[in-house]
């Protein structure tokens, strides 16, 4: 087996989750290569060394640059907030580093264009991080689609559902400026929903939409505020919120069906709910992240006296990834997504091919995501 140097940037909610899949996936799948935990990489010093030595990471650097000068380092894992992703990735591809990427992949298309132009250029392995793709009930649901259990595709519904932008108070994180999130709820979880409906369903081909930012002014952040996190005001003063807080989107997608998009952070009670029905002329399918472990699946085929949605349990060996964890019905959770991804993305290295989603769906995810954004903006549909 050989091993691979490991350079994470990034060390907060993401780097955690990361960090878990870079040091457990060997343990549970058979792997090639090997990912060794060489440098973690953080602007601050201090939490930095915490997280390093939590996590195993064997050294540390607040400089990402000087991570990616360094030759024995042989991926860099991007998972800081996504304004710094583009100079980070170019900058790996041109020294040759395998790019695994937190979502959404930059600020803009154009950004986006110029990673994938780098990445394939440089003739690396580059993967950005949709995890939910990696979900074996979501895994299942293509499988379906695939072996034309459900037909032609009528409708996709898609919504993504978060509150903890509810509170005024909140501060104003990253998240919430356009210059370091490229925008609000669009690309910080409808990006998701994007994502899958390209990967279940196929391209898209138009878009109209409205959007909203309900909390225009918010407290500036303290030291320790960040994703789902508040910490302590900056001082009393406020700055304003340079992002939408919620979009709908209704497209056209390039064979026909019909699509919509909700995103918003401001609905209380639901934390994480990743949520999305297809219907076609045989069958339908629906997925709620928050039993993740599930898929319902309807089915004309079916005598009509025992038609309805029937709950399939996605946790036999059979399915993806599975056989690599629990017996059947021993449930697996969000943390082993990222596992997945590891997993496909060194098995890509090892195999000298690429892996999805990567550089070029980012590009194309952003695309409908602008497109999305300018819908709104003007008030008039927008053809990709």
């Amino acid at each position: 087996m050989r091993t691979m140097n490991v350079a994470i940037i990034g060390g907060q909610f993401m780097g955690k989750a990361h960090s878990n899949a870079w040091k457990n996936a060997p343990h549970f799948f058979d792997l090639n290569i090997h990912p060794v935990m060489k440098v973690a990489c953080d602007l601050q010093e201090e939490p930095l060394k915490k997280f390093a030595a939590k996590w195993g990471w064997q050294e540390t650097e607040t400089d990402w640059r000087k991570v990616i000068a360094r030759d024995d380092i042989d991926i860099v894992d991007i998972a800081t907030p996504p304004g710094v992703h583009r100079d980070i990735a170019v900058a790996a591809a041109k020294a040759g580093k395998h790019v695994f990427c937190e979502k959404p992949i930059a600020l803009n298309t154009a950004e986006a264009q110029e990673m994938c132009d780098a990445a394939e250029a440089a003739g690396i392995v580059h993967y950005l991080n949709h995890e939910y793709r990696r979900c074996p009930a979501v895994a299942l649901a293509k499988r379906l689609i695939d072996e034309g259990k459900i037909g032609r595709i009528f409708h996709w519904r898609g919504t993504y559902l978060q509150d903890w932008l509810c509170d005024p108070n909140f501060p104003l994180t990253w998240h919430l400026r356009k210059e370091t999130a490229g925008s609000g709820a669009q690309a910080g979880i409808n990006s998701h929903s994007v994502d899958l409906a390209r990967f279940l369903v196929g391209e898209i081909k138009s878009v109209v939409a409205m959007q909203t930012t309900f909390v225009k002014e918010r407290p500036l952040p303290g030291a320790v505020a960040g994703t789902f996190k508040a910490g302590s005001s900056g001082g009393g003063q406020t700055g304003p919120v340079t992002v939408e807080d919620a979009i709908a989107m209704i497209v056209e997608f390039e064979n026909g069906a019909m699509g919509s998009f909700e995103a918003s952070t401001f609905a209380p009670g639901r934390k994480n709910y990743n949520y999305f029905e297809i219907y076609g002329d045989r069958g339908s399918l629906l997925f709620d992240l928050e039993r993740m472990n599930e898929l319902e699946f309807f089915s004309k085929d079916d005598p009509e006296y025992a038609q309805g949605f029937k709950k399939i349990i996605v946790t036999e060996p059979c399915h993806a990834y599975v056989d690599h964890w629990w017996p059947p019905g021993h449930i697996i959770g969000f943390e082993h997504l990222f596992h997945h991804g590891v997993v496909d993305f060194l098995d890509a290295i090892d195999r000298k091919t690429s892996v999805t989603p990567n550089f070029l769906d980012g590009v194309k995810g952003m695309q409908v995501l602008e497109a999305g954004l300018a819908a709104a903006q003007t008030g008039v549909k927008v053809t990709l």
